[in-house]
């Protein structure tokens, strides 16, 4: 694979998967921290809706940590897939859904970073797939956590970015009207 293959995001090669950004577990965040995931995730659905990336999203255990939170649910183009498992690999449907797009490059945000993040990424690491972690659009209740789990799977080969890196990647010119439209969100 070649670094631009790894490191530069290209639309007809990526997906996002929004993991487990639901409402009984974001209670249990830091508000400040939880309120730029939500807009930087809301960046990123708009995104994709925009240049024609899929969008995956999981809930983990909805009857003890409820749905999707409705800034986010509203933007989503799909039903969520329900999951036990941490890894959304594991996840009934996941991996079928992944192949069906045909990608194999994955925008990865959500929470908590240090579980099912984590345990996604490097599931999806050793499946071939090349992921690009963003950095201000995943979360964990202690900063501790978010902090190793980031140097965890940068060891493992994630792509560590942030949401602007990505839109920019994704955009790749300035001056269309895709450019005009998107880079208003991130001003």
């Amino acid at each position: 694979m070649s670094l631009m293959e790894k490191f530069f995001l290209d639309r007809s090669s990526a997906q996002l998967v929004v993991v487990d950004v639901q409402e009984k577990l974001c209670v249990a965040m830091d508000p400040k921290v939880l309120e730029k995931l939500t807009k930087n995730i809301s960046i990123l659905l708009d995104s994709a809706a925009e240049l024609g990336l899929p969008v995956i999203t999981t809930e983990q255990y909805v009857k003890g940590l409820g749905e999707t939170v409705p800034a986010l649910k509203e933007k989503l183009p799909g039903k969520s897939l329900e999951k036990m498992t941490f890894s959304c690999c594991g996840g009934e449907g996941f991996m079928d859904a992944l192949a069906a797009n045909d990608r194999r490059q994955v925008i990865l945000v959500g929470m908590e970073t240090h579980v099912c993040v984590l345990q996604t990424a490097l599931e999806l690491l050793s499946a071939g797939y090349v992921v690009h972690l963003v950095c201000d659009a995943v979360m964990s209740r202690r900063k501790d956590n978010w902090k190793i789990a980031l140097k965890s799977m940068a060891a493992a080969g994630a792509v560590l970015t942030s949401t602007e890196s990505v839109l920019f990647q994704l955009l790749k010119v300035a001056g269309t009207d895709e450019f005009k439209k998107l880079s208003k969100l991130v001003r």
